[in-house]
């Protein structure tokens, strides 16, 4: 819906030409071309700049929050490029009116003017190129039919163009085709059922010990480990399963190590609504073994809330707790209802063209600058994967303030806990430790945060519990 009246607005924007030519009388409707009625020169120079850079942006974003379906990229990259043409356009414009004013041409023409005539005809190309290429994808009588239509009447304004003769006419014949492929795109994006292609979700598989599969209705990417008894890993936020590589190596000498991936993490499939602690509490006991063998679980980060909620809502379950750098529980912050009405749109946008290309753009980088560890089996480069960090990011408020509800109700039981924090955080950390009546262990002399990549502390502080 979002990307449909994006692409409405872009064709209404684009089409300001059409009762906007009655005000410039300068530029004839047969021989001047539509660009020239935003010459620095005409009368509405600035509405028709205006109006040219909203419709470039309506198309760029139309192109963003369309839901990706890879075959077509090329065509909705030809679309956004055409989008940043027209901005472009709006920004350099012509000094006047070349085929209409004899005078324009005796006079030295300044940069903005050249840009504009160049990007008039790179923004032709790419829109052509976009309609042929989504024509071919769609394989529809009518995307074909206005893609032949545009591209004949971009023939006759070339030749017009070359013989002095009708200009004007031939292109605002283009122009008007190309407002009408617009709408087009917007109705079939209203109509279209195509599935939202989040990339590639890997199946079961078995490598060097190390069992990897999907779990449960939802498809949850689980990796297991080692023999011996359980020990769940739940990663921070944002976090995957290939973080605690190292850790879970260590550990998998002596136990059974179960890692997994939360909705649209890693390898898991994105989940269309957005995250709660009592949904990871479930997770968490999904994943846990059945009664009467229990389970020792190691929460990083806002993974801490989760695994404490678990422990509370099913204390018969976990042996121990191991919360390595816990978030606080910032009382005096809560969720925004524009956070709210964010996270729950997350999950669609996960899935479009812009979050894509962002991802693949800056999620690498970003993740190596957070976490110190390379993008293993490219997990941070998909839009699934951002949209779902950012919707735990957002979602954090709402599961502190259940968290606290958890405390009220239900007693936290008699299980052993060891919070593990860097002393850089210690008085941070501090809190939660005495408030689970922990033991806390100091790593790193001087440190931020822990880096999951140091695996001994880690593996040992979980070893000491035994």
């Amino acid at each position: 819906m979002l990307a449909a009246t994006a692409f409405v607005v872009a064709a209404v924007l684009y089409s300001a030409w059409m009762p906007g030519q009655f005000t410039s009388p300068l530029v004839d409707r047969t021989d001047g071309l539509v660009g020239e009625l935003a010459a620095r020169d005409q009368p509405s120079t600035r509405l028709f700049r205006t109006s040219d850079v909203l419709s470039g942006l309506a198309i760029v974003l139309g192109v963003a929050v369309t839901y990706r379906v890879r075959r077509e990229w090329s065509g909705w990259l030809a679309l956004a490029v055409f989008g940043v043409l027209v901005i472009a356009g709006g920004l350099f414009p012509l000094d006047c009116a070349a085929l209409g004013d004899p005078v324009c041409e005796l006079t030295p023409l300044s940069l903005s003017h050249h840009v504009h005539a160049v990007t008039g005809v790179l923004a032709t190309v790419a829109v052509l190129a976009a309609m042929a290429l989504l024509s071919r994808c769609w394989n529809a009588y009518g995307a074909w039919l206005i893609t032949g239509a545009a591209l004949g009447a971009t023939a006759l304004t070339l030749a017009a163009v070359a013989g002095g003769y009708l200009a004007g006419v031939a292109q605002r014949a283009q122009a008007t085709l190309t407002a009408m492929w617009l709408v087009y795109v917007a109705l079939r994006l209203l109509v279209a059922d195509d599935p939202v292609d989040s990339g590639p979700v890997s199946g079961g598989s078995l490598f060097g010990g190390v069992v990897s599969g999907m779990v449960g209705s939802s498809g949850a990417h689980v990796v297991v480990q080692g023999e011996g008894p359980v020990v769940l890993i739940s990663a921070g936020l944002g976090g995957a399963w290939f973080h605690w590589d190292r850790v879970a190596a260590e550990l998998a000498r002596s136990h059974r190590v179960v890692r997994f991936d939360r909705p649209g993490l890693g390898r898991s499939p994105a989940s269309p609504a957005p995250p709660t602690l009592y949904g990871e509490a479930a997770r968490l006991a999904a994943l846990a073994p059945a009664h009467p063998e229990q389970v020792t679980v190691v929460a990083h980060s806002v993974a801490a809330w989760h695994a404490e909620a678990f422990v509370r809502l099913h204390p018969m379950c976990v042996s121990r707790l191991v919360l390595v750098d816990p978030s606080r529980d910032d009382r005096r912050r809560r969720a925004s209802s524009l956070g709210r009405t964010l996270g729950q749109w997350l999950p669609a946008l996960g899935g479009a063209w812009g979050a894509t290309a962002l991802a693949l753009l800056a999620g690498p980088a970003v993740h190596r600058l957070v976490n110190g560890l390379p993008d293993h089996g490219r997990a941070y480069r998909t839009g699934r994967g951002l949209a779902a960090a950012a919707g735990e990011w957002l979602a954090r408020h709402d599961m502190a303030a259940d968290l606290r509800r958890v405390r009220a109700r239900h007693a936290f039981p008699d299980v052993p806990v060891t919070v593990i924090s860097s002393r850089g955080r210690a008085r941070g950390r501090a809190r939660p430790a005495a408030e689970l009546n922990a033991d806390l262990v100091h790593l790193a002399a001087s440190a931020r945060r822990i880096h999951l990549a140091a695996s001994a502390p880690i593996a040992d502080a979980v070893r000491r519990l035994r």
